[in-house]
């Protein structure tokens, strides 16, 4: 069989959530301000607005709003990356 290219591939035990961790409705809730800094850590309950996990645990700072999510900026190497992300994915600093 193929090895899947997919967006979750070897994310069986990097999206676990342990039994302490429910659903809880704050976590969609949540409000950040622009220039406020922020780490990307995936929910795995919530795929809606999940940003790639390749920018899992990287440290940002949010520069707007789209919607419901909100564009954070994160430096990855030498360059500026944009990542948009629901507020369910971002955990302040």
């Amino acid at each position: 069989m193929r090895a899947s290219k997919g967006f979750r591939r070897r994310t069986r035990d990097r999206l676990k959530k342990t039994l302490r961790h429910k659903f809880k409705p704050e976590n969609y809730m949540k409000e950040f301000k622009i220039d406020e800094k922020v780490i990307i850590k995936q929910d795995p309950s919530s795929q809606k607005g999940m940003p790639h996990p390749r920018f899992l645990g990287k440290p940002g700072r949010i520069i707007g709003k789209r919607g419901q999510s909100y564009i954070v900026n994160i430096s990855v190497g030498n360059s500026q990356k944009e990542v948009i992300a629901r507020p369910e994915h971002l955990k302040r600093v």
